[in-house]
């Protein structure tokens, strides 16, 4: 696809009402899953091996509606990147937990923003950028034209990006001695020598580090935030809840056990079909399984 024809279709979508879209993206979940025997594959796999599903009846119902979800989280991208960010917001019907959020910037220590691949993820960044200043880490596309569509989207209000690499992790270093937020996606594959390997849903991932070293360094507050998609496009509810992390025992493996405590309350808004447990380049992989390399 070329450039200029996904930005077509890119202000397409934009336009459509949310509704519209999610019922679209479902739809372009199942396509895809019914096509693409790899992501089905994966899907699948990462699903029953989470073992949220109560029985087969259970898991059957819980993988179809985790293949609409996924679809809805992809097609709902233009929409949420391309509306204005006062329009964004207000599809947040519910906040949860935003009291934590303001005690913490009180204390003027600065705040560890943790959200995984579960829900639209996207929407707590704007939403918080909206209100306060807000640094999140993230990884540069390959395509410099998506770069700008990806750095219009999520750069808005207060809200403002730092790469992947040893200079973004200096800006989110220099956010929270600012005392101002940080966002990281604490179920992303880490880079060489960035992680470890934590038991994630039961099977070992590879897990970052750089939280833990973050909040140890910095003595901030670390909460974990979700956007929860509510059903038929009406919007979405956010949830902030503490992390209190006892820096004598392995953080990763605290972070994990937290985020699978959350992701199980629903389990099909995760992206199950993330390559969550592969092996990156150059690292060892563990001994008691066999992840799929990168």
């Amino acid at each position: 696809m070329t450039p200029y024809l996904f930005k077509s279709i890119f202000r397409l979508l934009a336009s459509l009402p949310l509704r519209w879209l999610h019922a679209l993206g479902a739809l372009l979940g199942h396509l895809t899953f019914l096509f693409s025997g790899r992501y089905a594959a994966r899907t699948r796999e990462n699903l029953r091996q989470a073992r949220v599903a109560k029985d087969e009846a259970h898991f059957a119902a819980l993988l179809k509606q985790t293949v609409s979800e996924a679809g809805k989280g992809i097609v709902e991208l233009p929409w949420v990147w391309g509306r204005p960010l006062e329009q964004v917001c207000a599809t947040v019907k519910s906040c949860h937990g935003w009291e934590h959020m303001e005690a913490a910037h009180a204390r003027g220590k600065g705040i560890i923003l943790l959200t995984p691949h579960w829900g639209c993820f996207e929407v707590v960044g704007l939403y918080v950028g909206q209100r306060l200043p807000l640094t999140c880490l993230y990884r540069s596309p390959k395509q410099d034209w998506l770069e700008t569509i990806m750095r219009g989207g999520r750069e808005r209000g207060l809200a403002k990006l730092a790469t992947a690499d040893i200079s973004g992790v200096r800006l989110l270093f220099k956010a929270l001695k600012r005392g101002e937020a940080i966002g990281l996606l604490p179920d992303q594959v880490p880079g060489n020598g960035e992680g470890e390997w934590v038991d994630y849903f039961g099977r070992p991932a590879y897990t970052m580090t750089l939280s833990g070293r973050l909040a140890q360094t910095s003595g901030a507050t670390v909460l974990l935030s979700f956007a929860e998609r509510l059903p038929h496009g009406d919007g979405y509810a956010l949830r902030f809840e503490p992390l209190p992390l006892d820096f004598s025992r392995p953080v990763p493996a605290q972070i994990n056990a937290a985020l699978e405590r959350v992701i199980a309350i629903s389990p099909a808004q995760y992206l199950w079909s993330y390559n969550r447990y592969k092996v990156p380049r150059g690292v060892q992989p563990p001994t008691i399984s066999s992840p799929e390399k990168t």
